[in-house]
């Protein structure tokens, strides 16, 4: 049987690891290989890969996206690509976007040329809803234009773009896929909900933005790997998915949940300055995977927030030495709430 060669960008953090761990594992499709090439920036962990370095069908290469000198040979040795790396925390773009453009935009571009010089077959670019903006109510549909409000959101709304044109330009089969906020094991702990439960484990207080009223929608990472799996797949060429995990909270009520499923009280709450541009609500309509391609969300929200903190209970070690980092590298005192996707995240 012959294998298809998977070229998978950012395949150290926390979405990218899970697919090339359930790609390789035991439920996964036996006729792939995988390479994973990351540049393991702060927010990439090798042990998010132990489980399947020891499988012959895994290879690991550490470079940069940017850097065509390595990603050229490893273009021509691939079928397909799967594109998760990005820089994606809102709070640091918003200090600082150098990194952000860099690594978005230059290094999607430096991909996209080596993918089209060596006759890629497939590149599944990985985004985010950020790209949408705000939305008071309803949902939106891939028609929606972008309406970026982060550096961040503009970094991946332009690579989005960038990934498109690729198709239209030159018929790359290039697909996008645009997800809701993920959560699940393995997450960084510098997006809300790790960053609450490592630090509620610990007995210390959470940072709420604002009023703890701006909106968002959750997507566990089993759901948004089985949707990214579908559109590489099965998808169509030139064609944008949003992945939607079909649970809507505000950020009060999820961290509500957070104490509950902690043990905590209210009182482990502290309200912090709102943070700039802070978008109030996202919300996509996943109509079009669900119709084309037979997803939809499966893992329940309960269900899935409650393996979460246990995992975090059950593996100190992984994120104590995390938690440090995220603490001197952080811009202020509160997480990002909005940005989920991307890896090294």
């Amino acid at each position: 049987m012959s294998q298809t060669r998977i070229l998978v960008t950012g395949g150290a953090g926390f979405i990218g690891s899970h697919y090339v761990r359930t790609l390789l594992g035991p439920l996964g499709p036996d006729d792939v290989s995988v390479t994973v090439l990351d540049a393991f920036t702060y927010a990439a962990k090798r042990a998010s890969l132990d489980e399947v370095a020891g499988s012959p069908r895994f290879r690991l290469v550490v470079g940069d996206i940017c850097d065509a000198s390595v990603v050229e040979p490893l273009m021509a040795e691939h079928d397909q690509v799967v594109h998760f790396a990005a820089e994606s925390h809102v709070d640091r773009s918003l200090s600082s976007s150098a990194e952000f453009v860099r690594t978005n935009v230059l290094g999607t571009q430096v991909l996209l040329d080596a993918a089209l010089r060596h006759g890629i077959r497939t590149f599944v670019h990985v985004s985010t809803d950020e790209v949408y903006g705000s939305i008071e109510s309803g949902s939106c549909s891939e028609e929606k234009s972008v309406d970026p409000n982060s550096p961040y959101a503009a970094s991946k709304a332009a690579s989005d773009l960038l990934a498109l044109v690729y198709h239209r330009s030159h018929g790359m089969d290039v697909r996008v896929t645009r997800c809701s906020n993920n959560y699940g094991h393995h997450q960084f702990p510098e997006k809300i909900i790790p960053l609450f439960v490592t630090r509620l484990l610990k007995g210390e207080k959470v940072p709420l933005y604002g009023d703890g009223l701006n909106v968002r929608d959750w997507l566990h990472i089993d759901d948004h790997v089985r949707g990214i799996e579908l559109v590489r797949t099965r998808g169509r060429a030139g064609e944008i998915y949003n992945i939607g995990g079909g649970t809507e909270l505000t950020n009060r009520q999820l961290t509500e949940r957070l104490l509950e499923a902690c043990g905590a009280g209210p009182g482990q709450i502290e309200y912090v300055t709102d943070r700039k541009g802070h978008d109030r609500r996202y919300s996509v309509d996943w109509t079009k995977i669900h119709t084309e391609l037979g997803y939809k969300p499966q893992k329940d929200f309960t269900e899935g927030l409650d393996e979460t903190v246990a995992w975090y209970r059950a593996h100190r070690d992984w994120w104590e030495t995390a938690t440090e980092t995220t603490a001197e590298s952080a811009t202020g005192p509160a997480p990002d709430h909005g940005a989920t996707t991307g890896t090294g995240a």
